[in-house]
This record gives structure tokens, C-alpha cells and sequence, in this order.
């Protein structure tokens, strides 16, 4: 029996299915090949950053208000106007943040790793759009809300950052990623799971890459 051990985090979200600890985090390897999946994508490293809307680090990230796009390995996310959240891979919010930091030396930038306090969770399949617009008003159409279009709403009355995130960069499946707060994530993983019954939806264990896909 080993003398010490390493810690386990835990998402908030329950996905039905074994379990197994994977860099660091028990999780479901609960796998599924239906035409709808929801996917807890908790583990991946989030990052809430706040600077200058118009300063040198959104100059940087090349990411505006309500946009997103992938630099170097992590989705930079324009969630606020002067507000972004970043997600990479597992384990990997501390080296985020220095990479941040290190783009704008001497401005003031409020960076602060959100990974355990916010729950994440992606919605995959064709009818992707047709399942989440049960439950949020906004336009999902493609005019409107893009691969790449990110917005905050209310999603099943909860305060939720959406990302349109197509699976191979819009060449794939239409998916979304949602993210709200750790204390509302298991509910808002039960309401997209009810919505998308019509749609043969199934629910699935993370993928742990910087994407959130299997």
C-alpha cells in the first residue's frame, strides 16, 4: 500500500457508466455512437481572463466579444467585451496563465484558473441546434450563430457561455460547448439530456483533449 496519495478531482456533473481516474479526475469512460451525444467536458482547464477590451491582450488573442478561435492548442473564447475564458487541455491552466501573462507584460490583466468552480459540457450530433433551441431563445441558425460564434444566455434558466465548436473546425458535426457555474452544471446536463430525447440522445464521459471530443 503506497504511503501517500494523490488527489482526485471530481467534476459536478454525474455521467451514468464505469468510472476510472484519468489525469487526475475520476470520470465515465462511458462511451456512446449515437447521432446526439452530451459529453461532460468538466476536466479540461478553464481560465478566466479580464483586460482592456481595446488593450494589447485582445489585440493578442485576436478574439473579440461574442467570437472564438484556437491559438496554440487552447479555444480562446470572447465570453465578455474585456472578458475571455480559455480552455486546454487537462492540467494545464497553470501553464495557460503564464503564457497570458507573459503576452502583456506591464499591462494590468486579471487571469484566475475557473477550472474547478465551473462545470463544461459539450452537446455533438446533427441535431445539436434543434435540441439546445428547446431550451435557449437564441438564433441558432448558421446566419446567425456560426462555427466560431459565442454568446451568454440563458440556457434552461441558467446563465450559460455558449461556443458554436464544430467537431474538425466546421468541416465535422455541428457541437456546442456550454459553460456555467460548478453548482448549476448537473442540472443543466439533465435539461439538455431531456431535451434532446426526441433525438435519440445519449450522454458520454469527457474527452480529454484540448477540444473536449472524443
Amino acid at each position: 500500500m503506497p504511503d501517500t496519495w494523490a488527489p482526485v478531482a471530481r467534476s459536478a456533473i454525474t455521467v451514468p457508466g464505469p468510472r476510472s481516474v484519468v489525469d487526475g479526475w475520476e470520470v465515465s469512460t462511458r462511451r456512446s455512437s449515437a447521432a446526439l451525444r452530451l459529453s461532460d467536458a468538466s476536466p479540461l482547464a478553464k481560465v478566466s481572463v479580464r483586460a482592456d477590451a481595446d488593450g494589447a491582450l485582445a489585440d493578442a488573442f485576436g478574439v473579440r466579444f461574442r467570437s472564438s478561435r484556437r491559438r496554440d492548442g487552447v479555444l480562446v473564447i470572447g465570453s465578455g467585451p474585456g472578458e475571455w475564458l480559455l480552455v486546454g487541455g487537462v492540467g494545464t491552466a497553470h501553464q495557460i496563465a503564464g503564457q497570458v501573462c507573459g503576452l502583456v507584460a506591464g499591462d494590468f490583466v486579471s487571469v484566475v484558473d475557473v477550472t474547478h468552480g465551473r462545470a463544461l459540457m459539450r452537446l455533438t450530433g446533427s441535431d445539436a441546434s434543434r435540441a439546445l433551441s428547446k431550451v435557449c431563445a437564441v438564433d441558432l441558425s448558421d446566419a446567425v450563430t456560426p462555427e466560431g460564434a459565442a454568446f451568454r444566455s440563458s440556457v434552461a434558466k441558467v446563465t450559460t457561455d455558449v461556443i458554436r465548436d464544430d467537431a474538425g473546425g466546421g468541416a465535422g458535426e455541428p457541437s456546442y460547448l456550454l459553460h456555467c457555474e460548478r453548482s448549476s452544471g448537473q442540472y443543466l446536463f439533465k435539461c439538455l439530456l431531456d431535451a434532446g430525447k426526441e433525438f435519440g440522445i445519449e450522454p458520454e464521459g469527457p474527452g480529454l483533449d484540448s477540444t473536449g471530443a472524443r
